[in-house]
């Protein structure tokens, strides 16, 4: 592969990894010092938070899935597992309510406000109707979120999506449901390790509606083994006929320690190609019933509620995250629990995670500094297809992006990967660029982060 940093003209491969957070949990390590969660929130803003619950439970482990689950919870382990979060929730509410101001002993008076709430897995509805209701009660009565006043994103599957489950989210203020469908073929589903019958996913959907949810998203996967553009406009229109809100398209990866990941596979240059023509189709095919491009897996209906974060906007300072699969992000530090993708050594970190009575410190993380927090901006803003205002960047960091990044957005110039049409201040890719966004948002990774994305041991 060619220097991110060079200004060749070299196309890198287009699918190297999907940056859904930066720097990536590979990127952590144990924190020697333990920061107390107190500390860390003091002097940080607290009036425009994000909580994110994470239930990492699963009925089936899906093929090319390389998240923090675990199938099935065998004995009372959904118990044990809220009842851990419960106390993680309790512990983390009293270091955001009482922060030490730094040098004083005064506790701070800012306003702690959640903002947005997303519940994700996982399977946040593998829980029962009941669990759900302690679920909500656990982010309202524990945290403080107002549930039925801000933006509140579930995630959900075909077997959970239960109408008794999907009563209890819309009474309790979900304004957007997910749900993973990757195929309405059958065989293709089957290919993905996701066996599931299209008669169940569309029953599925119909008991979504029903329930009346502002936005529902539906996800869609291409480059399965199988797939071909006639098989995968057969999923676009099925998915259509429902009219979503929102539409993700999600090429399929690989990942290591996954099903999938252990088999064989097309060449890399043949498979890249299969998916590149896939992704072209469907984009062109949601842009011609009317969807407009967020990023280069997300469709929005123009005028649907902007219920859920956009691709990357989860990334921001502010968030707050609970359970043992959840990060947290402060200005200058993300943090969370230990990560892995095998079924043994994920069954081990939510055993451990059951009986931890003190949450009360930050226990594996990053640090990230100025030149990260740059980067940071940077990706989540470039990546979206209404591209960073260069004077946004500038207030915040006191430089300009091709100040602090010549080589790299030189080169993606050089590839054709921004539009050139874009006006004067707005750095924004051209449609080859959100193309290549998988190639283009590694690019800009930074040599730290990259040596310790090398060196993480797999588990």
């Amino acid at each position: 592969m060619t220097d991110p940093t060079s200004t060749t003209t070299i196309a890198p491969r287009p699918y190297e990894s999907y940056v859904y957070a930066y720097p990536h949990k590979t990127a952590y390590r144990p924190l020697t010092d333990r920061p107390a969660l107190s500390a860390l929130w003091a002097g940080e803003r607290k009036d425009a938070l994000s909580l994110y619950l994470h239930i990492p439970f699963c009925e089936v482990r899906c093929g090319f899935c390389n998240l923090f689950t675990r199938i099935g919870a065998p004995g009372e382990l959904t118990t044990r597992y809220l009842d851990a979060l419960d106390r993680q929730a309790s512990a983390v509410a009293d270091a955001l309510h009482a922060h030490p101001v730094p040098g004083t002993t005064e506790a701070s008076a800012g306003p702690v406000r959640f903002a947005a709430a997303a519940f994700g897995g996982g399977t946040p509805t593998f829980l029962t109707a009941g669990e759900l209701e302690r679920l909500c009660d656990i982010a309202e009565k524990r945290m403080g979120a107002d549930l039925r006043a801000v933006p509140l994103s579930v995630e959900t599957s075909p077997s959970t999506a239960t109408a008794d489950r999907l009563s209890v989210l819309a009474d309790r203020g979900a304004t957007r449901l997910s749900i993973g469908v990757q195929s309405f073929v059958e065989e293709e589903a089957k290919a993905a390790v996701r066996p599931q019958r299209r008669s169940d996913v569309e029953a599925a959907l119909g008991r979504i509606r029903d329930a009346r949810i502002p936005v529902l998203n539906i996800d869609l996967i291409y480059g399965i083994d199988g797939q071909t553009p006639r098989s995968w406009r057969l999923s676009l229109d099925a998915a259509l006929a429902w009219r979503p809100e929102e539409l993700y398209l999600y090429p399929l990866y690989a990942r290591p320690l996954t099903p999938l990941g252990r088999r064989a596979h097309p060449s890399e240059a043949g498979w890249d190609a299969q998916r590149l023509a896939l992704y072209r189709q469907g984009r062109d095919h949601l842009l011609a019933q009317g969807y407009e491009q967020v990023s280069m897996r997300m469709f929005r209906l123009p005028g649907a509620p902007r219920e859920g974060a956009d691709d990357y906007a989860c990334q921001t300072d502010g968030m707050i995250g609970l359970g043992c699969g959840a990060r947290s992000y402060t200005s200058d530090l993300h943090y969370s629990f230990d990560y892995a993708v095998g079924m043994r050594e994920i069954r081990t970190i939510i055993d451990a995670y059951t009986v931890t009575e003190d949450f009360s410190r930050a226990e594996v993380g990053r640090a990230v500094d100025a030149d990260e927090a740059r980067r940071r901006h940077l990706l989540q803003s470039l990546l979206q297809a209404e591209g960073m205002a260069a004077a946004d960047y500038q207030e915040r960091f006191g430089s300009g992006p091709f100040d602090d990044f010549p080589a790299e957005l030189n080169r993606f110039a050089g590839l054709g990967w921004l539009d050139t049409d874009a006006g004067p201040g707005l750095l924004r890719l051209s449609p080859e660029g959100l193309a290549h966004s998988d190639a283009l948002g590694p690019a800009l990774f930074s040599p730290a982060v990259r040596a310790a994305m090398a060196s993480y041991e797999l588990k």
